[in-house]
């Protein structure tokens, strides 16, 4: 993979100098930013691969910048925050954030969310260069535009929603275990448990079902993991 961009966004002088100096020592390439503002504007312009993004910032509220750069980028983004409630965590992953790490934080748990984020990329860039397009009855995924339909219609997930549904895409018809998820879409990094896992897949479930009421993408094999099986197309409901 090339070496990707990382756009820091913290407030506090003290904990920036010591993110930007861990990454300089590892010889990652990095920009940084004081305020939510100042971050967006960055990521428009330099288009950043991560995002190490603190919640707490003077001017607006890091899950507003998770909602506005998520309109527009699929950029991994790491909360790094002080904010230690679970459901701080939810809220920031149902906006689009993709892992969750709470301050205090150790150098070494950085890099190793760091180096799961970017193994997480690696996969999915090696997906959609299989394939751009995937279709399993009414289902399309168009990995280039990070487009999902069921028959045609949009599909709006969450960052970690189309995740989940992409890595059962690229394993259709094998039965996948909760541990492979859960490794697979958060590497270890957010302390994600089965129960988590259920609540998301459910979410997922509903939107496609929502679509199409007889369409079955999921199955859940219980006590084991969950399955995409291999679909005809279901007939025009008109």
């Amino acid at each position: 993979m090339d070496e990707i961009k990382i756009l820091v966004v913290e407030d506090d002088r003290s904990v920036l100098n010591l993110i930007t100096t861990t990454l300089k020592i590892n010889h990652y390439s990095y920009i940084s930013a004081t305020t939510g503002n100042e971050a967006v504007s960055l990521c428009a312009s330099h288009h950043p691969g991560l995002i190490l993004l603190d919640l707490g910032l003077p001017d607006i509220d890091g899950i507003d910048v998770i909602r506005t750069i998520r309109s527009w980028s699929s950029a991994v983004i790491i909360i790094i925050s002080a904010r230690g409630e679970d459901n701080d965590k939810i809220l920031a992953l149902d906006s689009g954030a993709d892992d969750y790490l709470t301050k205090p934080f150790s150098i070494e748990e950085l890099l190793a969310r760091i180096r799961a984020a970017r193994r997480r990329m690696q996969y999915i860039a090696e997906q959609e260069e299989k394939s751009p397009v995937f279709i399993n009855g009414d289902l399309t995924i168009d990995y280039a535009s990070r487009l999902v339909t069921v028959a045609g219609t949009e599909v709006h997930l969450t960052a970690i929603e189309y995740r989940l549904l992409s890595l059962l895409a690229a394993n259709a018809g094998k039965v996948l275990t909760h541990s492979y998820i859960i490794d697979h879409i958060w590497g270890g990094g957010v302390e994600t448990d089965i129960i988590s896992l259920r609540v998301y897949m459910a979410s997922l479930r509903k939107k496609l079902r929502a679509i199409r009421p007889g369409l079955n993408l999921i199955e859940t094999h219980i006590g084991i993991g969950y399955q995409m099986p291999r679909l005809q197309a279901l007939p025009d409901e008109g």
